[in-house]
């Protein structure tokens, strides 16, 4: 097993862009699944302003670095960067991994499957479930697709402006429902076997960090609750679905589940999950 202090020259490189990135936790969860199948691999954080992502990535790809993920803003401008897209980047308009194939760029998405890939660890299956995700960027786009995929009975897409969720929605084709956020009534709230923050309320340093969007005391006792947010672990949203017992998912564990994909994607390798989260919370805990 590689020393995490020794990098040498036969070291193949990966990391993330983004703006901010600097407080991501995909390096500590990432570095910790190399360091678990004992992998000569290292994964860094990379800021990349706007207006710099097709230089960035194709400056990884001359210098050889085997892949990298993409996060906020970049998602849809890395995906009009990329030579080649997968049928889930084609299908969502944006991805969250890319893959240096010789001197091509494949751009990749795990965010909706990386999702359910945590939530049926947990237990969840979403075939014949109805679910209610909050937002209509590109963490909503993923999760909307993914549950239809996987045969869920009912998306119903819940933003700010309906017109966006309504464009979202239709990617989960005849299951889809795009709604404004204060549209949702009393029986959608209380149908839901699902609810799914992908927005950034909840976060600290975020619009509103005191807030939940989600009316969680209509939620039947049935309902899971998830949350993308994982800064901080307990969000609003998820402290109110535990006060009345609901299962719930937070953002490391869905972090977790999305960088097992890319993973697996990179290295044909299976993800070592428990290594993944223990990193991840340790990298929280030592930042508090």
């Amino acid at each position: 097993m590689r020393s995490p202090e020794l990098i040498s020259g036969a070291t193949r490189l990966a990391g993330v862009i983004g703006d901010p990135v600097r407080p991501s936790l995909s390096p500590a969860i990432h570095n910790a699944a190399y360091a678990a199948h004992g992998l000569d691999w290292a994964y860094v954080a990379l800021p990349v302003r706007p207006g710099g992502v097709e230089a960035a990535l194709r400056g990884a790809v001359a210098l050889g670095l085997e892949g990298l993920s993409v996060t906020m803003p970049h998602k849809a401008t890395a995906a009009a960067c990329c030579d080649e897209l997968t049928p889930a980047a084609v299908s969502l308009g944006v991805v969250n991994a890319t893959k240096r194939v010789g001197t091509s760029l494949v751009g990749h998405n795990t965010d909706g499957t990386g999702f359910l890939h945590a939530l049926s660890a947990a237990g969840w299956d979403a075939a014949g479930r109805n679910a209610i995700v909050l937002g209509a960027g590109g963490t909503a786009r993923a999760l909307t697709a993914a549950l239809a995929g996987a045969g869920a009975a009912r998306v119903t897409v819940a933003a700010r402006r309906a017109d966006a969720a309504r464009e979202v929605a239709q990617l989960a084709g005849a299951v889809g429902v795009g709604v404004a956020l204060d549209r949702v009534d009393d029986a959608g709230w209380g149908g839901a076997d699902l609810v799914a923050n992908t927005t950034p309320v909840g976060m600290i340093g975020g619009p509103a960090p005191q807030h939940a969007l989600a009316q969680v005391e209509l939620l039947s006792p049935r309902c899971w609750v998830i949350d993308a947010v994982y800064h901080p672990t307990e969000t609003p949203l998820l402290v109110a679905a535990k006060g009345r017992g609901l299962s719930t998912l937070g953002g490391v564990e869905l972090l977790v589940g999305v960088s097992a994909e890319v993973f697996t994607w990179w290295t044909d390798l299976d993800a070592p999950l428990d290594a993944m989260s223990a990193a991840a919370l340790d990298q929280l805990g030592r930042e508090r």
